[in-house]
Formats: C-alpha cells, sequence, structure tokens
C-alpha cells in the first residue's frame, strides 16, 4: 500500500513521466533562440601580407627536399607551403613543364612529406621523379 500514490487517478498507472512534450518544447525554444540571434553588425577588416616567391627561380629540373627538422627546400633555399605552392605553379606554366625532383629524407616526418606533395599536386605539378628512393630500402 505504501506505493499508492493519493495524487495518482489511476493506481495500476504507470508512474513514469512521458518526457516527449518536454523535448518537443525545447526544440521549439531552442529554434526561435537561433532564429532571433542578431547578424554580426561589425567587421574587422585585415590586411594580408602578399605571397612573394622570392628569390627562388624555376630551373628545369628542380629538387624539392625536406630534412627532418621539417624544412622545405627549394633548389637549396627555404621556402613555406605557400610558396612552394607558387613556385610549382611557375614550374608547371612554363611551355616545357619543369621536373621536380622530390627528396625527402629517409626520417622525415610523413605528415610534412604528405603536405608538400599535396602542394605539387594542387598547383599542376605534374612532372615529378623520385630520385632519392632508395634511402629508403633500410626502413622496410
Amino acid at each position: 500500500m505504501f506505493h499508492r500514490s493519493i495524487f495518482r487517478a489511476d493506481p495500476n498507472g504507470d508512474p513514469d513521466i512521458n518526457t516527449t512534450p518536454l523535448i518537443d518544447v525545447m526544440l521549439v525554444m531552442l529554434v526561435m533562440f537561433i532564429i532571433t540571434i542578431p547578424p554580426p553588425t561589425h567587421s574587422v577588416d585585415v590586411t594580408l601580407p602578399g605571397v612573394d616567391p622570392g628569390p627562388a627561380e624555376v630551373r628545369d629540373e628542380n629538387r624539392i627536399t625536406i630534412d627532418t627538422s621539417d624544412i622545405i627546400r627549394w633548389n637549396g633555399e627555404p621556402v613555406d607551403l605557400a610558396e612552394l605552392g607558387q613556385l610549382v605553379k611557375m614550374a608547371s606554366d612554363r611551355p616545357e613543364v619543369a621536373t621536380l625532383m622530390f627528396e625527402p629524407e629517409a626520417r622525415a616526418r610523413y605528415l610534412r612529406v604528405d603536405e608538400a606533395i599535396g602542394a605539387i599536386r594542387r598547383n599542376g605539378g605534374s612532372k615529378i621523379a623520385f630520385p632519392g628512393i632508395h634511402q629508403y630500402r633500410e626502413l622496410i
């Protein structure tokens, strides 16, 4: 008799609360709050510097290396990924497409090598050679 309540109309009814209407009301209120959020009324203009490929030159055969400290070099000169992309674009826009000799060190991080290959492919590098592939045979 202890489990019966004087507030319940049906003593055999399920004591669980139906939460579906509560969830529906919550979702409607969430949508209303999202709709009433005002759009941003201010902006901050940021002038970004232009990317200059710098003194690197595009030859008929260009050597791209990556060392273990994640430095990408174009014909011996350090470049970042944006500069690498511009140099590859310049190399691929020539009448005779320049060859890209891609030589990452054997212990270079895979992520950095993958980023460099992605930059080469996105910018039209189609003539790629891997001349230092023999250095990886000891790692397998």
